[in-house]
């Protein structure tokens, strides 16, 4: 903000005038006025005490009036102990409007040539099911940090790895094999995700009475039971033929996940989530094979008795890492250091961020070393965006795909919407609107409800997400600042409507209200908030700045006139405000993938 660079300039110039000291100007900082107080920005003084030899009182109140004197942004101030309070001229308010008005992109950053590249991980799912809650949230933030990011001057690659490979993948191949008549999503009209995954929760279902047999019969004990599996051996054998490339498994195998992917595909658009590279693990363990034994022969890694390879890594306050088993099969972590070289190779990325679960914390503090040691100067910078675990209310549904009873993606979502068009109808927001209009608008509020109340929560938090408060007109949800949007977008239609045109040039003698200036204040910090998220990878800075934003615009709504106002300056200005509030909370929403209607 500009306005506070200024003054923070000029109280270094009041400090040498007054006290006959250079300071640093880190030491002049400024931060906004708070609520109770009169004033905008308030200078803490206490840094200056020792300088001025004075009290605090007096300290601020002879800055205070020195810039009053020299500064034409203050307009008068007031001291509370050591706080001095400054009030910001109405004049340096228009100024910093007329600023945002004719900066289409204001608050945001395009990238440039040089531009740090910056590569973001997220959604990571198995061909054996469908997307579920967790993933929900997973994609939401990773496209939204995604957005943040290149919002900050990033260049930004979206990345998905996909987990197509493992004995769980041979479960649903199986379990078609044995049970699925043919069964395709064409003739069954189900959506491929859903056809695979109920084939790995039949696996599961077969299994488990397979156990039981077991143990009942033959008196066997559960781990007894689980060696003399036959389902799982054939499961395990099935795995066996496709790492040998046997064609009949590879051909099944590249069948069924080419019906997952295009069940995903169909989430993902849904969700309004893309992907600029799509890696699979089935391409990259093998390069992570090839880097733990490079990583054996340059000694970076040890050979156990079994053949196993493994990496000491008790220097580093951790225990031993196993990279290869005595098979020679991968493990994940041989995966990911597979995959991030491929990446490496492909991009020559700066960063890399993986937006994955809190449980992998510990995985990831691994992988960064293990990424080091093998020589990859990005191994040190990787980011683990971790974020916390995703519930319905008690009640609603558990978290265990195998037992059928995951809170599937797609069911949520169609849920969603549904009950966006029945609260709109309820509160007669689509009485003018035709079926299809009605249709979007639904489509749009409900989804808006789902993303805005999972990424308006701090992503370290474990969270409840509560579908029947997240679409609620009122309060900090989605559906309430969609809306704000949609009456901002009527009064313009009006104004427009009504032969009115706005102006970019605005009165600089208009009184304005406190509520008014504080709106352009806050308008004025979308920058730094951006910036914020990006420094923190967090959503939730942008969702509840919006919602700041828009609950005192709301406000200033209910207590003054727009169209109506007689003095034809005031109601430019405040057309003006409003225009500009409507496109930084279109900017900001867009930052958390949210849509915004035009009408409501």
């Amino acid at each position: 903000m500009k306005i506070e660079q200024a003054i923070e300039t000029e109280v270094v110039s009041a400090i040498k005038d007054l006290y006959g000291t250079e300071i640093d100007a880190s030491l002049a900082q400024l931060q906004k006025t708070r609520k109770e107080f009169k004033g905008h920005l308030t200078l803490v003084t206490f840094p200056f005490l020792k300088i001025s030899r004075k009290s605090p009182e007096q300290t601020a109140r002879e800055i205070g009036e020195w810039l009053s004197k020299t500064s034409k942004y203050i307009a008068g101030f007031n001291v509370v102990k050591g706080f001095l309070n400054l009030e910001i001229a109405t004049s340096c308010w228009l100024e910093l409007l007329s600023e945002i008005n004719t900066t289409p992109e204001y608050g945001t950053r395009k990238p440039t040539e040089g531009s740090p590249l910056i590569m973001v991980e997220y959604s990571s799912p198995n061909t054996n099911k469908p997307l579920h809650l967790g993933h929900i949230r997973n994609n939401l933030l990773g496209f939204s940090i995604s957005e943040i990011l290149q919002a900050n001057g990033n260049n930004v690659i979206k990345t998905n790895i996909v987990n197509d490979r493992g004995i769980h993948i041979c479960k649903s191949m199986l379990a078609w094999k044995k049970w699925g008549n043919g069964e395709t999503p064409e003739s069954t009209g189900e959506k491929g995700d859903h056809l695979v995954g109920r084939f790995y929760v039949l696996f599961d279902k077969h299994y488990k009475e397979e156990l039981n047999k077991l143990q009942e019969e033959k008196g066997l004990t559960k781990e007894e039971a689980e060696a003399q599996s036959s389902l799982m051996a054939e499961a395990r054998e099935m795995l066996r033929l496709w790492e040998n490339g046997d064609t009949e498994t590879v051909e099944l195998w590249k069948t069924m996940n080419s019906w997952v992917y295009a069940g995903f595909d169909k989430t993902y658009k849904v969700l309004g989530v893309d992907f600029d590279k799509i890696y699979y693990e089935s391409e990259t363990y093998l390069e992570g094979k090839q880097e733990a034994l490079r990583g054996l022969e340059e000694g970076v890694f040890f050979k156990k008795e079994d053949n196993s390879v493994w990496a000491d890594l008790s220097n580093d306050g951790l225990d031993q890492k196993l990279l290869l088993r005595g098979d020679g099969t991968s493990v994940y972590m041989t995966q990911d250091i597979g995959t991030a070289k491929l990446r490496y190779d492909d991009y020559h990325i700066d960063r890399m961020i993986y937006v994955v679960g809190n449980e992998q914390n510990y995985h990831f503090q691994v992988l960064a070393i293990l990424l080091d040691k093998l020589g990859f100067k990005f191994g040190k910078d990787l980011v683990h965006f971790s974020y916390g675990m995703v519930e319905l209310p008690k009640g609603m549904g558990r978290m265990k795909s195998r037992e059928g009873t995951v809170v599937d993606a797609d069911d949520l979502i169609e849920e969603m919407v549904a009950t966006a068009r029945e609260t709109s109808d309820e509160l007669g927001k689509l009485d003018n609107c035709t079926n299809d209009e009605a249709n979007n608008i639904a489509r749009i509020v409900g989804l808006g409800a789902l993303k805005y109340f999972i990424l308006k929560v701090d992503p370290k938090k474990n969270m409840v997400f509560n579908p029947k408060e997240s679409i609620d007109f009122n309060g900090n949800t989605g559906p309430f600042i969609q809306y704000t949007y949609a009456r901002i977008q009527s009064v313009l239609r009006k104004s427009a409507d009504a032969g009115i045109v706005i102006s970019d040039t605005l009165n600089n003698k208009i009184e304005l209200t406190e509520k008014e200036e504080s709106l352009i204040q806050l308008l004025s910090e979308f920058g730094s908030i951006v910036k914020q998220a990006g420094d923190e990878y967090s959503p939730a800075v942008i969702a509840n700045y919006i919602y700041e934003l828009v609950k005192e615009y709301n406000q200033f709504y209910h207590d003054h006139s727009i169209l109506k106002e007689e003095n034809e300056d005031i109601r430019n200005f405040r057309l003006v405000l409003s225009k500009n509030i409507s496109l930084t909370v279109k900017k900001g929403m867009q930052l958390l993938g949210i849509e915004v209607p035009d009408r409501m």
